[in-house]
């Protein structure tokens, strides 16, 4: 059974990609310095798998912390997750965010090529195409400069992996382009489970829907779009999980050492359409405003999603009302507790 470290992996997106690994035969090994996330999504892991997975806490930017943990544990990939991601945090904190995400990649790679661990893969993000020029974007389409820094750093990251790989021919990696993963687990044990103010949307939807948040602020109304907000490919957070697992083991045979994917539906939903399928999905009206825009924010994006589905034989199978339900499901669960 193949070791995986597995960066943030009591995060949103690393939790469920550690069930889906535990589901695939693989043996995740969690770090996590539970800077957004909690230590009790290991006991709900737990519940879902039978397994109790090998948890370490320790930040990425502590270089001897770490090569402890390459030492003591053999390690045959690593799928970096772990990273501070919200968009108008990084525009008031820019240093905090290149600090953070920058050091925690390169300790990994420095690491990486001392204990000879030879898969990757990163968590990248469309911010890395700054407002494309056209729709839907594909892979071969030109990095933009970044709308904010927090783009800028998924960005300095692909470039820095695919530097490395260029001049270490045994290392292989591979730079998963997320577009906007929301939803929950089917159990609604594990979710998205934002520390304070949610700082992305689905979060605040389901929290204005529960009364813990007063109203949902909309950035923006007055976008070039159809009804004036933002557009987004949201993606079932279970759906990008399994993308991760067909990345690494499409690692094994790749016959080159760097690529990328975008992964997402390859449908444009509005803000305002996503609200509209959760009222459906909840039988809840919102109460929402729509304010002024948010800095940082990319006016309108989705993938062109015929790479991942061709090469890694992987397809998005939840539509938005699936997504919406089964974060409204995670959402009351976490009342009841």
């Amino acid at each position: 059974m193949k070791n995986i470290l597995v960066t943030g992996g009591l995060g949103f997106i690393g939790s469920h990609t550690v069930v889906e690994l535990f589901n695939q035969g693989y043996n995740p090994i969690i770090v996590d310095n539970l800077s957004n996330s909690k230590e009790e999504v290991l006991d709900r892991l737990e519940q879902i798998t039978g397994v109790r997975f090998l948890y370490l806490n320790e930040n990425l930017a502590n270089y001897e912390g770490i090569k402890k943990i390459f030492r003591d544990n053999k390690i045959d990939g690593i799928i970096h997750f772990a990273a501070s991601k919200a968009v108008g945090e990084s525009v008031e904190k820019p240093l905090l965010y290149y600090e953070n995400n920058l050091v925690s990649l390169l300790n990994l790679l420095n690491l990486s090529g001392e204990f000879n661990v030879s898969n990757f893969i990163f968590s990248s993000s469309c911010t890395v195409y700054g407002q494309p020029d056209k729709l839907p974007v594909d892979e071969s389409f030109p990095k933009l400069p970044a709308e904010s820094p927090y783009g800028n750093t998924k960005q300095i990251g692909e470039e820095i992996i695919e530097d490395y790989c260029n001049s270490n021919r045994e290392f292989k990696a591979i730079s998963l382009r997320y577009f906007n993963p929301i939803g929950a687990h089917e159990s609604a044990l594990i979710g998205e489970l934002p520390l304070g103010i949610p700082n992305n949307l689905v979060p605040f939807i389901t929290q204005t829907a529960a009364g813990i948040r007063e109203k949902l602020n909309v950035f923006g109304g007055d976008y070039d779009t159809p009804d004036g907000t933002c557009i987004r490919d949201f993606i079932h957070v279970v759906d990008l999980a399994k993308a991760h697992v067909a990345a690494l083991e499409y690692l094994e045979e790749m016959p080159k050492n760097y690529d990328v994917f975008n992964v997402g539906t390859g449908n444009g939903y509005s803000v305002l359409e996503a609200i509209k399928s959760f009222e459906k999905a909840s039988g809840i009206n919102l109460n929402y405003e729509i304010v002024d825009r948010r800095p940082g924010d990319i006016e309108k994006i989705y993938a062109d999603t015929k790479k991942v589905n061709g090469v890694l034989g992987w397809k998005a199978e939840r539509d938005l009302d699936d997504m919406m339900k089964s974060a409204w499901k995670w959402q009351k669960s976490l009342q009841k507790n």
